[in-house]
């Protein structure tokens, strides 16, 4: 359009019209921008204000798309509104400023010449590149722009926009298009020496680097330290959750600081949460190692998880060393652990084991799982206590140790070892051989094992031989099962009440009472050793002791098959035993046979005769007499021994003169007339032992006084 205007040739006068009109359209437009150029520099910071003031009066810009040049205001005419300076054109159609403050008309307005025109561009240059330097120089302090404070980097951002706007201020868009996509610094314009980003020859080193977007500065972070800050607020009102999300923020900050992990760790140890505590205080300590602080919060930790040898160890490290106090607590639970296991290698005291543990156990922080040695030393000791009820216990502490790992040996183990203290021989040997599956170097599963089968098939060989009445060779295979293992009451108790039915069986009875009375010592519940021993009692005569026994067995377990009927039963033995003993005056067993009987009272009645032994009493004799007359009549013999008491002497001589010979009538030496005070002696033995005598018997039916001749014969002939 412009081109257009100089092209054509109008009259002087219409021409000179037309440049007012334009000029005026111009210099409205000029004033249009500048007001509003203005008004938006005034909201700006002063630096910027300041930074545009020192720019060249006469800087311009120069397109290297076109050899027309567009007039444009100076960088002093933004910031005064009233200045409404007039430009002239000139052949060249560079702009300058006329020479007179107020418009006039001028029918050939001065020329510009290039020289000047390139002095004013060097001007503007000058400036620009002294800003860029004092950006360079900046940079040089903080080795980017970027890294500035934001309130010099906003300062000098504007101060650059503000120069850029200046420089490239037009209505055209091909400046526009210009500036957006400026030539390679290697292709300069045929018209000028400046490229389109006012460096001379496109100077890319001395570029100033393009400012990114401007955004609001970030909150400047303290690392931290307001989240502990206001984790310590929430500790110390007892807030531990609350005061732990705090220190979780401040972690997420600074990762990697002890005294953030050490407060988190005290808010976890407050809490509770024993495990994650010890977390983050071995993480302090790592990141901090010899603060005493921290050591002295783990050691705490430690003790409460139930590891008190570990938190000796790390209070033997603190500087300053730790106090009594300190250590007291860890010391203490160490002791009773010590104590138990001490007590569990000797083998004895399975009840102080327990109580030691469960000690140590009230020690431990507030919902704090047993540790597994501990459990296991707790069967270990109910295994030592040896009763049904401890041996239930640590069937119990096994299982628990099943639900958590099905697959632990040791569980498997302790497990076995119960059902073998009670006598379950068959499941003992199915846990020890799923126990040896999962670790086949178990020397404790392997002894045991090879123990328990051996100790089986000792004892099933001593039953076959008590079944087949071989009864020695089952008291042999029993004693050889009692000294397979002496620890295990169980099994022993049986073995030794076996052992005792069968020297019961060999009419050993002491030996059988010994046997059942070590049995009730290792298993005081064992009913069938206690009946055993009544019977052997029963046995050997002492009735008195089976009752006892018999009674102790009906009071412990009142539903006792046959009980009360033994009871009756070693009752009535117990009356008989208390009145005269025959089998025993004759010495002679209960199921003594006639022959054993005669014989044994022949012996006697010659040892007691009166006519023998002047110094034993008349009693003495009397009473064999008794006992032979009971013993040798198959009857009188039942009854004696069913506790019939017909040994009434009264009723025994109801035949006048109490003559133990009936229509005998006396005899003479003094024996007639109840010259025998009342004892019925059979006479067929009585003569046989005086070898003839009286023959007063000579005709009587089975007299064994053959040789007697009449009454007055007496006993010439009588011997013992």
């Amino acid at each position: 359009m412009v081109l257009q205007f100089f092209s054509k040739s109008p009259s002087p006068d219409k021409t000179k019209d037309k440049k007012e009109k334009e000029k005026e359209r111009e210099r409205t437009k000029d004033r249009s921008k500048s007001r509003k150029d203005a008004a938006k520099d005034k909201q700006e910071k002063k630096p910027a204000k300041k930074s545009r003031e020192k720019q060249p009066p006469n800087l311009t810009t120069t397109t290297s798309t076109s050899s027309t040049t567009i007039p444009q205001l100076t960088p002093d005419q933004h910031h005064d509104d009233d200045n409404d300076d007039d430009y002239d054109f000139s052949a060249s159609s560079s702009p300058q400023k006329s020479a007179s403050t107020s418009p006039r008309k001028s029918s050939k307005p001065p020329s510009l010449s290039f020289r000047q025109h390139s002095r004013s561009s060097s001007a503007a240059s000058s400036k620009y590149n002294l800003f860029s330097a004092n950006s360079r120089s900046s940079q040089s302090r903080d080795s980017h722009p970027l890294n500035l404070p934001p309130d010099e980097l906003r300062r000098q951002l504007f101060a650059m926009t503000a120069a850029r706007e200046d420089s490239m201020r037009s209505s055209m868009d091909l400046d526009r298009d210009a500036t957006a996509s400026p030539q390679p610094a290697d292709a300069p314009t045929p018209m000028s020496s400046t490229a389109s980003n006012g460096l001379p020859n496109g100077g890319d080193a001395e570029r100033s680097p393009t400012p990114p977007p401007h955004r609001a500065s970030p909150p400047i972070s303290d690392g931290g330290e307001s989240f502990k800050l206001a984790g310590n607020k929430f500790f110390k009102q007892g807030e531990y959750d609350r005061a732990i999300q705090e220190y979780n923020k401040a972690l997420e900050v600074t990762p990697n600081s002890s005294i953030f992990l050490s407060n988190r760790a005290a808010a976890f140890l407050a809490a509770n949460r024993f495990l994650e505590a010890l977390e983050d205080a071995q993480r302090a300590l790592e990141l901090d190692p010899g603060n005493p602080k921290i050591m002295h919060r783990m050691a705490r930790i430690l003790t409460n998880l139930g590891r008190p040898a570990e938190a000796l160890d790390v209070l033997s490290n603190v500087q300053p060393p730790a106090t009594a106090k300190d250590r007291s607590a860890p010391e203490t639970m160490l002791k009773h652990i010590t104590q138990a296991e001490q007590s569990l290698s000797e083998g004895k005291g399975g009840s102080l084991v327990v109580f030691a543990i469960e000690q140590a156990r009230q020690m431990l922080g507030s919902g704090v799982k047993t540790p597994r040695k501990w459990t296991l030393m707790t069967g270990e000791a109910q295994l030592l206590i040896g009763n049904d009820n401890a041996y239930g216990k640590a069937h119990d502490v096994a299982i628990s140790l099943l639900r958590e790992n099905n697959q632990d040996p040791d569980a498997l183990l302790l497990r076995a070892r119960a059902y073998y203290g009670q006598g379950e021989n068959d499941s003992a040997i199915k846990y020890l051989k799923m126990c040896l599956g999962l670790d086949p170097d178990s020397k404790q599963a392997i002894k045991l094992l090879r123990q328990v089968q051996k100790l089986v098939r000792t004892k099933d060989e001593g039953n076959a031989a008590f079944k087949a009445k071989n009864y020695q060779r089952a008291v042999d295979l029993y004693s050889q099962g009692l000294e397979i293992d002496r620890t295990n009451k169980d099994i022993n108790s049986k073995l030794l009440n076996n052992r005792a039915q069968a020297r019961h069986a060999l009419k050993d009875y002491d030996k059988a009472i010994e046997d059942c009375t070590e049995a009730l010592r290792l298993d005081p519940s064992y009913v069938k050793a206690q009946k055993i021993r009544a019977k052997a009692y029963g046995a050997a005569g002492n009735w008195e002791e089976a009752v006892k026994d018999y009674k102790n067995v009906a009071e412990a377990n009142p539903g006792e098959k046959g009980i009360q009927e033994d009871i009756r039963h070693a009752e009535f033995e117990l009356k008989k035993s208390k009145r005269k003993d025959y089998y025993k005056m004759l010495g002679v067993t209960k199921d003594a046979s006639d022959t054993d009987i005669k014989k044994a009272y022949r012996k006697m009645a010659i040892q007691y005769h009166p006519d023998k032994n002047p110094d034993s009493t008349d009693e003495m004799f009397k009473e064999i007499g008794e006992a032979y007359e009971t013993l040798i009549d198959p009857q009188k013999r039942a009854a004696y021994d069913n506790g019939d008491d017909l040994m009434d002497p009264a009723d025994m001589f109801g035949h006048g003169g109490g003559s133990p010979f009936g229509g005998m009538g006396g005899m003479p030496g003094g024996m007639g007339g109840g010259g025998m005070h009342g004892v019925n002696i059979d006479p067929n033995i009585l003569f046989n032992m005086m070898n003839g005598g009286g023959g007063g018997f000579a005709h009587a039916g089975g007299n064994p006084f053959a040789g007697a001749q009449g009454r007055g014969g007496g006993f010439q002939n009588f011997q013992f």
